[in-house]
């Protein structure tokens, strides 16, 4: 058990520095610093690695039903389209971190861990952006061999087609590509509408709940208030009641 613990946190340790170092990565090949050719190299390295370590997973897990909606930020972490799909690794530490409590390790409340469950899990948001991103990707998959552009170009067309901006920049020529175009019309507005309100919705929810609770504080805070006022009144009264006891038993001169 010492040793099956010891191995799963070199492994947790070494996805950590993986990942942090796809994401700099990333960030170089965004900023123009260094090789390219190179971080390219990399690139496509760690996004080996980090396919077979998903397929591996996906093998050995127990209910992949339960691993497909849990890993999903991992599925979409490893879209060969575009090297900015690395950063949705980031999502596997924060599973690493609520897997090894290092909130309550650092005496951080785990209220952060429990929202954001909430939020990715219960309301749906998972589900609905995983579809989202699925419709974008095949999408883009789709024009770029129609409409002979390159990944990167097609990904760019399928966002701004999906979220109705619309540049023109990039347009169907074909007509498969009027029709992939048309599907994506269609289902990506859709989505992302769902998507949209799914994160409004709980937004609003949780301002409710926050007014709500600080409704609930200040209503126990008057009622303890008025609750000491009762006490501090009596014990006037009682005092009161003392005063004229003891000047009825004194004498008067």
């Amino acid at each position: 058990m010492a040793k099956q613990s010891r191995g799963l946190i070199a492994y947790h340790v070494g996805v950590t520095a993986l990942t942090l170092g796809s994401v700099l990565n990333v960030g170089l090949l965004f900023l123009k610093q260094g090789n390219y050719a190179v971080e390219m190299a990399i690139a496509n390295g760690l996004l080996a690695i980090f396919a077979m370590d998903y397929l591996v997973r996906l093998m050995i897990t127990k209910n992949r039903k339960i691993f497909l909606i849990q890993s999903a930020f991992d599925l979409l972490g490893i879209i060969p389209l575009h090297p900015v799909f690395a950063f949705f690794r980031l999502a596997r530490l924060v599973r690493l971190i609520r897997f090894h409590h290092l909130f309550w390790r650092l005496g951080i409340s785990g209220k952060w861990t429990k929202a954001y469950h909430r939020f990715i899990y219960q309301t749906g948001f998972i589900y609905l952006f995983s579809i989202s991103v699925a419709i974008i990707v095949l999408s883009a998959f789709l024009f770029s061999l129609t409409e002979k552009q390159s990944l990167a170009d097609s990904l760019w067309w399928a966002i701004t087609t999906a979220t109705t901006v619309g540049y023109g920049d990039e347009t169907p020529h074909t007509a498969f590509g009027k029709i992939i175009a048309s599907f994506l019309m269609v289902g990506g507005i859709g989505f992302i509408g769902l998507l949209t309100s799914t994160i409004t919705d709980f937004i609003a929810d949780r301002a409710s709940q926050s007014a709500t609770a600080q409704e609930v504080q200040q209503q126990t805070d008057i009622t303890a208030l008025l609750t000491k006022i009762d006490t501090l009144t009596g014990k006037v009264d009682q005092l009161q009641n003392q005063l004229d006891r003891l000047e009825k038993s004194t004498p008067k001169k």
